[in-house]
């Protein structure tokens, strides 16, 4: 099947769950609290649905629009601006005539259960799946290092013991740790059998960021390639699974870095790439794209472990990656209200990408657990429009007594609801934008 197909249905399948069990957290407090809701839709159902049925005083159904979905609670201002019920008398049954306390558990039910729903997901995978790692003795070669780095004392060939003191199980993770995490020194083994500990700047994350160094530890690996990606430039000059690439701009190739090296000095230019398939030695011209590229990766050529976990184990294996996922997630989030940033940010385009392009039951909890941590932080947010924006206000109606008037809570659901859907236009922009020009 194509990757782009089985991307496609990943992508709709996870969405489509973690959005209904997001509006089940709102849905299952509000019938708690007696409070009638009047619809319960997976997807928007702009002018139609493609289905709806009403059980029990709700209507439920699946829209047509698949930016979301939403529970509709009687006497609550939200996206559908239902102004003439708001200036009927409060009825019992509707939400602003519930205490304050439970119009806020109702509004954190969505967030909770998708932030829950995540660690249970990545709970599931450390019993099921287990763990996979690289240590320091399963990468013999050790690490290629960015010359920006070498300053601090690192060497090509270091293998990567620990960070601030303690063992780090996978070496592979060392480049996300330094950019999201709190890392002052790194203990390194050279090639040389001598083990040193470096000292790095408390700003390193931002210095990567801003210097475009985002993998200053790259694995020496041999340059056999295990994956041509579409469209991009290798395939289009005929490169195959298997190929060994031998020199680059008649530089004699060792390793996979080097031919990164040579690609970044000559983005949008013509090189030449010798390479071997099978006995014969072939000659292309090749043209990296504006970052460099190729579009191709390469074969592991170190080994993999497998941790595997009890059931108790798993439970606490699982909380720690949870959580740790949360706080990558917050940590780089700054960056994205800078000019690099917000080029980079993306919408259902970039979200499909992180899907495996084959089948892969593990790959699709894997990116599900992190959309649900994703969507639970990015909903708690003080966003009129967003649960994190109903849910200010009500704190204030909390810490002062006093409800923010209608008029003021309309004003502030349609700005907030206009901000959100020129966020998702302008990243789903970038997406088409990546399409069609990268």
């Amino acid at each position: 099947m194509d990757p782009f197909i089985v991307k496609a249905i990943q992508l709709l399948l996870s969405l489509s769950l973690l959005i209904v069990l997001h509006e089940l957290g709102h849905f299952i407090p509000a019938k708690l609290f007696k409070t009638r809701v009047e619809k319960f839709f997976l997807f928007f159902d702009v002018k139609f649905a493609l289905f709806k049925k009403k059980i029990g005083g709700t209507e439920y159904g699946i829209g047509w629009l698949p930016l979301g979905g939403y529970v509709k609670i009687s006497g609550m201002i939200d996206e559908s601006m239902d102004k003439e019920q708001m200036a009927k008398p409060p009825e019992p049954w509707e939400f602003r005539s519930k205490p304050a306390w439970q119009r806020l558990i109702i509004m954190l039910g969505g967030v909770t259960v998708n932030l829950v729903l995540g660690f249970l997901i990545y709970m599931m995978i450390m019993f099921v799946w287990g763990k996979n790692y690289v240590g320091p003795d399963e990468m013999p070669k050790g690490f290629a290092i960015a010359e920006e780095f070498k300053q601090y004392g690192f060497q090509d060939g270091d293998r990567v013991l620990q960070l601030n003191g303690e063992d780090l199980q996978n070496s592979t993770d060392v480049n996300r740790y330094l950019f999201m995490r709190d890392v002052n020194n790194i203990t390194v083994l050279h090639q040389n059998g001598e083990e040193e500990t470096i000292e790095v700047p408390e700003d390193i994350g931002e210095q990567m960021w801003e210097q475009g160094v985002m993998l200053p530890f790259i694995p020496i690996q041999n340059p056999v390639i295990e994956k041509v990606t579409a469209d991009k430039a290798a395939e289009i000059a005929g490169l195959q699974k298997g190929d060994s690439i031998i020199s680059v701009n008649e530089q004699e190739i060792g390793y996979w870095h080097e031919i990164g090296e040579i690609t970044k000095d000559n983005k949008e230019k013509e090189i030449e790439l010798v390479f071997k398939r099978d006995n014969d030695i072939k000659s292309i011209m090749i043209t990296p794209d504006e970052e460099g590229m190729l579009g191709f990766s390469i074969k592991s050529n170190y080994e993999i472990k497998q941790q595997k976990y009890g059931f108790v184990e798993s439970i606490k294996q699982g909380f720690d990656y949870g959580y740790w996922t949360l706080h990558d997630y917050v940590a780089q989030f700054k960056y994205v209200f800078t000019q690099k940033g917000a080029t980079q940010l993306g919408g259902f385009g970039a979200i499909g990408g992180m899907f495996p392009d084959t089948w892969d039951w593990k790959g699709f909890w894997h990116t599900t657990a992190l959309i649900s941590i994703i969507l639970a932080f990015m909903n708690i947010l003080p966003i009129p429009a967003l649960d994190g924006g109903h849910v200010m206000f009500l704190l204030y109606e909390m810490v002062t007594g006093r409800k923010p008037n209608d008029k003021f809570m309309e004003v502030a659901q349609m700005v907030g609801f206009f901000i959100l859907i020129a966020l998702v236009l302008y990243a789903n922009g970038n997406d088409v934008y990546r399409w069609l020009f990268e």
